[in-house]
């Protein structure tokens, strides 16, 4: 199964056939959500044996490399299977956002990618009138596949926003650590919580939507339904929003290959419906979806995706230097 932010597109059933610069965290956590605490003392990972061993599964290589390749930078393969090279870091604090879980060195993408959640982050001053942004998991230095937590983020082209507001103070290191993510869905799983969920979250995310840039944003089909039944005006971004599993603490971005890098593989261009039909959203409150029963025999795991699986030009930036901090 898919970490909590998947490659799949899931608008409908038919459609399901998923600056702390010198250590990495070793998460002990199955998953990177926005509730899964950080660690106030992250250790290094420690040095592989034999890393030139081609089963070695790839995520160990990436997550041990704790700065950007020094290149020009390209988004290579897919979201869920590719690589960064040029990564920028988004700044840890600003006047309208703060990064959140520091140890696990996830705040580096696309410089495309930086450049937008700057701008969200002052539209949600300007426009819901929250003091700012909490911005989760981007990506890794180098992009690809992550210890935990998500099958896509390798690119450097998706982001996790929490869906709780930034407070109108600077944040501490242990709260960013430990702080988690308020829950927006009820606990019927059917809507959202009202006492939570505000018009302010329908603009926010609306703003996300709009940017041209933006392809998709997934989010809990609870929150879908409620942005369907709320949205006024044009409602043409609702085609953006998609319904997938978890996304109930925070709204993931995803963008589109941007122009200069050709050998990034986006996904195809989704309907223009807004997706908000009774039969777009009617599989996700099945009694079966939201209560899955385990299942008879637990399934094998997949082995790791090893380099070799990967684009090729991904071993080039793993192997590259190190870009200056």
């Amino acid at each position: 199964m898919l970490g909590s932010c998947g490659q799949s597109d899931p608008m409908t059933p038919r459609l399901l056939l998923i600056p702390l610069l010198a250590i990495v965290f070793v998460a002990s956590a199955a998953s990177a959500r926005a509730q899964d605490k950080g660690s106030l003392n992250p250790k290094p990972l420690p040095p592989l044996a034999n890393p030139h061993d081609p089963k070695i599964a790839a995520k160990e290589l990436f997550a041990r490399k704790v700065l950007p390749a020094a290149m020009p930078t390209r988004s290579i393969g897919s979201y869920a299977k590719g690589c960064l090279a040029g990564a920028e870091q988004m700044p840890l604090n600003g006047e309208t956002w703060q990064v959140m879980r520091l140890s696990r060195n996830r705040y580096w993408g696309h410089p495309n990618m930086i450049a937008l959640l700057k701008r969200l982050a002052a539209k949600a001053r300007k426009d819901a009138g929250w003091p700012g942004i909490l911005v989760g998991d981007i990506g890794q230095p180098r992009g690809g596949p992550a210890l935990s937590g998500h099958a896509s983020h390798q690119i450097g082209l998706d982001a996790d926003i929490w869906l709780t507001p930034m407070p109108d103070r600077r944040l501490s290191r242990e709260e960013r650590e430990e702080t988690s993510a308020v829950m927006m869905v009820r606990d019927d799983r059917l809507d959202i919580d009202p006492k939570v969920f505000t018009p302010s979250h329908v603009l926010v995310i609306r703003d996300a939507a709009q940017e041209p840039a933006v392809q998709r944003i997934f989010v809990n089909a609870a929150i879908k339904k409620a942005l369907c039944r709320e949205a006024t005006g044009d409602r043409s971004w609702l085609s953006k929003i998609r319904p997938w599993w978890g996304h109930d603490y925070h709204f993931h971005i995803r963008m589109r290959c941007p122009v200069g890098s050709p050998e990034c593989e986006g996904q195809r261009s989704q309907s223009e419906d807004e997706g908000c039909k009774p039969d777009d959203l009617a599989y996700w409150f099945k009694d079966s979806v939201l209560h899955p029963k385990p299942p008879p025999k637990p399934p094998k795991p997949r082995p790791p995706m090893t380099l070799a699986q990967m684009p090729a030009a991904c071993k080039t930036v793993l192997n590259a230097p190190d870009a200056r901090p």
